[in-house]
């Protein structure tokens, strides 16, 4: 079963003398994007593998007597994990340069943007698309409608949307992949390109803040708990960022002594692999943490929201020492946003009153099970 992505139609973001650098996770759909779109495509095509051993001898040469005949004659280069070629960066922007009239495709894991392989070579060469798991609005696209979304709800929060997840047809299927995702492929870019003590230190981390989502996270608790030094915990959470495991979240404020903004939040960008992590599948009504699992929910949806749509916006939480409290922020066209998500809709959601004392125009609003898709979609 192919899932409908966002991005399916590439032409539109493909540019002559321009590299198009699909970047995400491992296992999301990059390679089945890729050859999706080929099966479609005018251009007369090169498809490539980073793991073939003369592309990488040709590409990581940085000798235009090999790298300008590996493209000659073709409309189309696609390079599928190109992060596995040594720097594949300046080969890339010597084809750019050279060959002009040439359309490219790059893709890569999360080593790819880790290793920096493509940062300077390509600055102003290159259009980058990010590829997470599936969308809500991804599947409203698609082959579902919102009934259909809302009814598979507790599935998304407790499984999430790795496509081969989405896919599988039992529940004990779906925890198989999960599992095979967090002890296999989760950490595996993250240990091959830096000098980590290993795997195990990295999922005690992970699992510290699966059981934090919503909460901010105290980087010298974390050194203490899993005894390093609180530099290499700050180095390994920007490594688990950049490898699309986790995404932090830093407080709003306008300098106002009352505003915490000293710790910075953690959200997963898939909440089944959170669930992995501390291997929690039991059903909703048996939770005790339905509330962050929801937070986690919409910050990322939201996430992934803004980029289909191209909503140009800083987010932020919002807290205060005397507990007050939104969950996201957004700033966005000079104007704030407060947005509480609230899993429970017994209680009717009101804005905090110092906030409404400090921003008294900004806008606010609670996200529950009843309105959530129109924040997400």
């Amino acid at each position: 079963m192919l899932l409908p992505r966002h991005f399916a139609d590439l032409e539109k973001y493909l540019e002559p003398g321009k590299v198009l650098v699909i970047y995400g996770p491992r296992r999301v759909g990059k390679t089945t994007l890729i050859q999706q779109y080929l099966e479609h495509t005018k251009w007369k095509y090169k498809l490539d593998s980073g793991d073939n051993i003369r592309t990488q001898h040709s590409l990581s040469s940085q000798d235009f007597s090999q790298i300008l005949p590996y493209a000659e004659n073709y409309d189309l280069l696609v390079i599928d994990e190109a992060q596995n070629i040594p720097n594949v960066g300046m080969a890339l922007k010597i084809l750019a340069d050279q060959v002009p009239k040439l359309k490219i495709i790059a893709t890569g894991s999360s080593s790819f943007e880790l290793s920096g392989q493509v940062g300077e070579p390509l600055t102003g060469r290159k259009r980058t698309l990010t590829l997470y798991p599936i969308a809500q609005q991804e599947l409203l696209e698609g082959k579902h409608n919102r009934f259909e979304l809302k009814e598979k709800l507790s599935e998304y929060l407790i499984y999430g949307s790795y496509p081969e997840v989405i896919t599988a047809i039992s529940q004990k299927e779906k925890v198989i992949i999960l599992e095979d995702l967090v002890n296999s492929y989760l950490l595996k870019d993250i240990l091959t390109l830096e000098s980590v003590k290993g795997s195990k230190t990295l999922l005690s981390i992970l699992k510290l803040l699966a059981f934090q989502i919503g909460n901010q996270v105290s980087l010298n608790e974390i050194a203490n708990t899993v005894n390093i030094d609180v530099k290499t915990v700050g180095r390994y959470l920007d490594l688990l960022e950049k490898a699309f495991v986790i995404k932090s979240l830093t407080g709003y404020s306008r300098n106002l002594r009352s505003e915490v903004t000293s710790k910075a939040k953690y959200y997963f960008f898939d909440t089944g692999i959170r669930n992995g992590i501390i291997q929690q599948y039991h059903n909703l009504d048996s939770r005790n943490d339905i509330g962050q699992l929801w937070e986690n929910f919409i910050f990322i949806e939201r996430l992934k929201h803004r980029q289909f749509a191209s909503i140009n916006a800083n987010a932020y939480f919002w807290r205060t020492y005397s507990q007050q409290e939104i969950d996201i922020v957004e700033e966005r066209n000079d104007k704030l946003y407060g947005y509480e998500c609230k899993w429970s809709e017994k209680r009717r959601t009101i804005a905090p009153s110092e906030w409404k004392q400090t921003y008294k125009e900004a806008v606010f609003s609670a996200i529950t099970p009843k309105n959530y898709l129109e924040f997400i979609t």
